[in-house]
Formats: C-alpha cells, sequence, structure tokens
C-alpha cells in the first residue's frame, strides 16, 4: 500500500503542481548509496537528468502536451529526489503536475510508473551499459541486452501460450479512429489476446481499453497491457492509465526490438512519421533473406475513413521496396472481427513454427535483426544527410535506412534533444534518388495536411527538407 504525504501546492508557470513523499510498489524499496548517488549527481554519471524527465513525462499523464522540450520547460522548477531510510526508500517530488494527484494523493498507476522509471533507468545503467558481459556493438549482444532488461521487467513469461498482440499507431488520430481501434481491442479481448503497445495515447491506448471490456465478458484472470516506451519519446507519448505493465528501454532501437521479440504479431493503425518508422522496422526485418520462413502475422487496419491512408501507404512501400515488402502484411479496412480473426490464426502459425523448431514463446530468438536496424540512429544534420537513400541495395537495407529518415523526422518533431537541433541548425536534409525522395515527399506532405504529424489544431512546422 502506498502511503503518500502531500504538505503544499506551488504555482510553476501558472500551472498548479504539488509537492509529495511517495512510497514505492512492489520489490524495488532498496537501493545502495552508490545507486542513489549516480541518480542524483549529474556530474557524475549524468542519469538524474534521464531520471528527471522520464518521471516528469509519466506525471504529465492525461495531459495533452506532446513536446518533450515544452514539457521541461513548463514544469522547469519540478525536482524529485530519493529520500533513504532504513526500511528502505521513497521519492520526493516537488513542483509535480497537479494531474497527477487525486485529493492530495498521488494516482495508484502513476506510482507504479514513477517507480518503473526509477527501476530501469537503474537497471539499463547498472546492468547493461557498465556491464563488461553485455557487448552492444554485436547483433547478438544487443538482442542479450534487451532479452534481461524484458526479463528484468517481468515481461517474460515461460509456459504461456502466444497471444500478444502489438499495436502500432499514431498518439494524434481521429476520434472515429480512435473508436476503430478500441473496436478492435474488444474483438481481441474477446478471443483472450492481451495487448502490447508504445504505452502512450491514441491508437496506443484505444486497443488496451477495448480489451478490457473483451476480457472481462470472457472472464480472462490477468490481462495484459504492456507498454514500451523509451527516454527521447515518452514526453510526447506518456503512459496511459491503462497500462499495468511498463517498461523503459534505453532508445528506440532496443524498443522496436523489444515489440518483435516479446509479441506473436503486429497490428498498424493509422499515424504519422512514428507509425511510418514502425512499418520500415518491421518490414526491414521481414524481408530479411534469414526471416523468410519465419511466420509473423502483420496487418493493417482502420475504419472505413482511413482507406485513403492505407492506400498511400500501400503505394509509398510498393515505390520504395516493392512487392515483395507488400506481400508481408494484410489491409483490412472497417472489419475488427476479421482483423482480430486474422490475428488468432497468424498466432496459430507461430505457436505451430515456435513448437516444431524448439523456439520460447516468450521470445522470438530465430528472428534475424540487422545491425542497421539495432545500432542508435543518432539524428544529427550529417547523418540524415548522408543516408542511403537509393535503390541500389537489397530491400532490407533500403528500409533499414528510410526507417532511419523517418526516425529523425520524429526526433525533429516531438524529442528533446531533436527540437533543439532543429531550432540550432535548421530543417534536416534527405538526399536520395527521385524515385525514393518522391513516394517520401508526397507521404510526408500526406500526413501534414491530415494533422498527423501533431496534435490537431497546431500548425506543423515541417523539421525536413526533401531534396530530390
Amino acid at each position: 500500500m502506498s502511503h503518500n504525504h502531500p504538505y503544499k501546492i506551488a504555482p510553476d508557470h501558472n500551472f498548479e503542481t504539488i509537492n509529495a513523499t511517495i512510497s514505492p510498489h512492489g520489490q524495488l524499496n532498496i537501493l545502495s548509496k552508490v545507486e542513489v548517488a549516480k541518480l542524483l549527481d549529474s556530474s557524475q554519471s549524468g542519469l538524474y537528468k534521464l531520471f528527471r524527465s522520464c518521471s516528469l513525462a509519466v506525471l504529465n499523464t492525461g495531459n495533452d502536451l506532446d513536446d518533450g522540450k515544452e514539457l521541461l520547460e513548463r514544469y522547469s522548477n519540478f525536482d524529485i529526489s530519493i529520500v533513504q531510510q532504513e526500511r528502505g526508500i521513497k521519492l520526493a517530488v516537488k513542483n509535480a503536475p497537479a494531474n497527477a494527484f487525486v485529493d492530495g494523493k498521488m494516482i495508484k498507476g502513476i506510482s507504479e510508473h514513477l517507480f518503473t522509471v526509477l527501476r530501469d533507468v537503474i537497471y539499463n545503467n547498472d546492468a547493461i551499459n557498465e556491464n563488461p558481459n553485455f557487448d552492444v556493438d554485436t547483433t547478438e549482444g544487443i538482442t542479450d541486452a534487451v532479452f534481461h532488461m524484458l526479463r528484468n521487467a517481468n515481461l517474460l513469461h515461460p509456459g504461456q501460450d502466444p497471444n500478444l498482440v502489438v499495436c502500432w499507431g499514431g498518439h494524434s488520430i481521429s476520434r472515429g479512429e480512435y473508436d476503430y481501434t478500441k473496436e478492435v481491442g474488444y474483438q481481441l479481448g474477446l478471443r483472450s489476446l492481451d495487448i502490447c503497445t508504445g504505452c502512450g495515447p491514441g491508437a496506443m491506448k484505444g486497443p488496451m481499453k477495448g480489451a478490457t471490456i473483451g476480457h472481462a465478458k470472457q472472464r480472462t484472470p490477468n490481462g495484459r497491457y504492456i507498454g514500451i516506451t523509451e527516454p527521447g519519446i515518452i514526453a510526447a507519448e506518456a503512459p496511459n492509465p491503462i497500462v499495468n505493465q511498463l517498461t523503459i528501454m534505453p532508445d528506440i532501437e532496443k524498443r522496436l526490438e523489444a515489440f518483435v521479440r516479446l509479441g506473436h504479431g503486429i497490428i498498424v493503425f493509422p499515424g504519422g512519421a512514428g507509425t511510418t518508422e514502425e512499418i520500415l522496422y518491421i518490414l526491414g526485418i521481414l524481408l530479411h533473406p534469414d526471416n523468410k520462413d519465419i511466420p509473423f502475422p502483420l496487418v493493417f487496419t482502420g475504419p472505413a475513413s482511413s482507406a485513403e491512408y492505407f492506400e498511400r501507404v500501400d503505394r509509398f512501400i510498393g515505390d520504395t521496396l516493392g512487392p515483395e515488402a507488400q506481400a508481408h502484411y494484410k489491409i483490412i479496412v472497417n472489419d475488427p472481427e476479421a482483423v482480430a480473426r486474422e490475428m488468432v490464426d497468424g498466432i496459430k502459425k507461430v505457436r505451430e513454427f515456435r513448437k516444431q523448431s524448439d523456439d520460447a514463446y516468450y521470445f522470438n530468438w530465430q528472428l534475424t535483426i540487422s545491425s542497421d536496424l539495432q545500432h542508435p540512429f543518432i539524428p544529427t544534420h550529417d547523418n540524415m544527410r548522408n543516408l542511403e537513400l537509393h535503390k541500389n541495395q537489397p530491400s532490407h537495407l533500403l528500409a533499414a535506412n528510410l526507417r532511419r529518415a523517418f526516425s529523425g523526422i520524429v526526433a525533429g518533431n516531438v524529442k528533446e534533444e531533436g527540437i533543439r537541433t532543429i531550432e540550432e541548425f535548421g530543417h534536416f536534409e534527405l538526399h536520395g534518388d527521385a524515385e525514393i525522395m518522391h513516394p517520401v515527399d508526397e507521404l510526408l506532405e500526406s500526413f501534414a495536411k491530415q494533422n498527423r504529424m501533431k496534435l490537431p489544431g497546431r500548425e506543423y512546422k515541417p523539421c525536413y527538407k526533401v531534396i530530390k
């Protein structure tokens, strides 16, 4: 049981804030002096900045702010510290967003997510980054690190039949699209399938919300609503309140790998640049020659109003990656039951394949993920300008390079560091062959016109220029 002790309300840039001390949920109640020192001494390790920004994003759950830089500026006086006691630890927050509290007490789900931040920041630094046993310069080492992070977060459940559906899509979709994601989630829940998303609002929240009703009707116990995020995006996509298992991976590449290693099938709802990045990531894996016989159901879906969106996405994939890439997914419009049935049938094939090949149900070891999709891509102006965006390469490598391009655009749109880079040096420039750059430009322009690059109501200012 968590006990909160609020002791004042203070103004912060005209936004109501609260100070409080929070006790932990679960097992994380003891830290060493060295761990505490690393978290609180930014000059020693830089962990405090990471811990503070992720904690503030979690406390911002429910707000419509999707700009990491603006969030940090709005709550510039926010502070979080660790209080060590003989019986364990507590977290003291100052000038925290008041919406995280009810009658002066922190909402339990938000408190749980706050201690998840503490758990993952410590583990990723001490057990992975500073551990010589993990060679994150190799593909095997990166996959091993992802495995250990997921295991530490208690997301690997041996003995459980495959039933986890990953849902991708935009955080600023229309109301009709959001309602559709709930209906798909409901149909998945009726079939006792669990949900894993990027943990934020929009297409990440809707499937979870629908699944809760489906699970309740079927009396399905212990439904899992898994949220996987990373420090750069968490401010734009704060964990929604339905997430009951949260983990924070250290970067976008390990976050994406966690999705495909943990999940048994993927559903893609409408979205923007971030959703396109995810699509290109999974296609880059499925197009790899080593993966041609591995079943992995992939469905694109949305309401009737989204038909044109998927036509554009499908045309973009065909124009850049070709018919082979298009063959790896199905597009189902306005039919949630058909989507759920497709997932059930696909996951049955996944189960049979893994049973025959003696692969784990809870972690997809057999998928080959090339180093181009694993190593963190830093979206500097030089790195964006020098991307290999041409067809004179295997399709899975072109998909990886296109994924990096869209990853950079996401960074320039919503990530604190990316926004500051654009403010200082101007637009990213994307260079490449016209047969690649024209479809890229056309797709991005359509996203901007449909308000898919930012929250509706805000004028979108592109952070990129396409050079043909």
